[in-house]
Formats: structure tokens, sequence, C-alpha cells
């Protein structure tokens, strides 16, 4: 069901195909903002989270749960509904950005932690270390946050890193697209995070 292919002389499966098709179609969406993109999230972070667990990339592949669990969280939140309005994209204050970066390095060290002692995965540090960047990273995009994408950013080109050198040579390019997409990404929500903070600008100066 998911032996080995070659496609244009790259080494692959068709399972991993199927996951880099929905996981492009998602991040294409995200850009745009439609909140289908978390039908697609789910879609494909379930198909990558057996693609991973046959690589032994453990952290990646328990990321592919998280993903599941916040993407239905995020597709809630992007439509609104119960009181809420719709999200719109905004930025991070100060104590925003230093509570992200406080939990990416806690999570760094609870997973890598876990991953180098209950797990037989060559690269404990480094996936650790991805895995809690992907899951502040989609946390914050699931409240539509600017900063999102300077963390995926960050987190896509090292996993293209991480990938190539365990031989998930589709996989590879995937992230290497996303690396593009993040930054096409970034562009396009720079606009509405700008709207968004001009109209907040006098509600805070009426308070």
């Amino acid at each position: 069901m998911n032996e080995p292919l070659l496609i244009a002389g790259l080494a692959t499966t068709p399972l991993e195909l199927v996951s880099f098709i929905l996981a492009v179609i998602t991040v294409v969406l995200n850009i745009r903002q439609l909140h289908w993109a978390w039908l697609f999230a789910i879609a494909s972070s379930a198909t990558y989270a057996v693609v991973f667990h046959d690589a032994r990339l453990y952290g990646a592949m328990g990321l592919q749960f998280v993903f599941i669990a916040v993407s239905v969280w995020g597709w809630a939140k992007w439509l609104g509904g119960k009181g809420e309005a719709p999200l719109v994209v905004t930025r991070l204050d100060r104590a925003g950005r230093a509570w992200s970066l406080a939990c990416w390095l806690a999570g760094f060290a609870l997973l890598s932690g876990f991953l180098a002692t209950w797990t037989d995965t060559t690269v404990p540090y480094a996936d650790g270390f991805l895995t809690a960047g992907s899951i502040v990273g989609q946390v914050l995009l699931a409240r539509k946050k600017l900063e999102n994408w300077h963390v995926w950013i960050v987190v896509n080109v090292l996993y293209v890193a991480l990938y190539l050198a365990t031989g998930l040579v589709l996989t590879t390019i995937l992230y290497a697209i996303f690396v593009v997409l993040a930054v096409v990404g970034l562009r396009a929500w720079l606009a509405p995070a700008s709207a968004s903070a001009s109209a907040a600008a006098p509600m805070q100066e009426r308070a």
C-alpha cells in the first residue's frame, strides 16, 4: 500500500506524496485567510503522523496530533460564533512575544529530554526544538497573529536540514516551499495587521 516510488528521480511513498499535496494546499489557504485551511491541516497532519513514525521522528509525529487539536480550535476561532466575532490579523505585544519565546524554550527542554530518554530517535534535540517551535507557530496562526509567519520561517528553514539528513527528500522539498510560502504569508498579512492596529488605536486613546 505504501511502497517506495520514484517521482522525477526522487524517492518517496504514496502517503508522503498525499501529505505533501495536502500541506501545500493548507498553507496557501492560510495565506488567503480561508477557514477551509484547517480541514486540510487536519488531513495533512493525520497522514504525516504515519510518515514521521516510519522515519522515527517521534517528536514530529506527536506534533501532528497537537496540530489536529489546535486546528479544530483554530477553525472555531477563525469562524467566530457564540457571541465572538471572526478573528482579524493582529500583532503580538511585547508581553506576547516574550511569552511565545519562553514557551518555545520550555517546550524544547521538555520535549528534547523526553525524546532523548524514552525514544530511539537519533536527533532528539533538533526534533524537540523544532517540535516546540511548531506548536508555538500553530497556536499563533490559530490566533491570527502576524508573528506566526516569523516562527514558521525559522522553523521551516531548520526542518529542511533535518528532513534532508533523515532521507525524506520530498518532505525536504515541501519545507523549502514552506519557507517561500511563509515569506509570502508574512507579506500578505502585513497590510491587515496594520489596518487592525490603526483601527484599535482610537479605541485605546478613548480608553
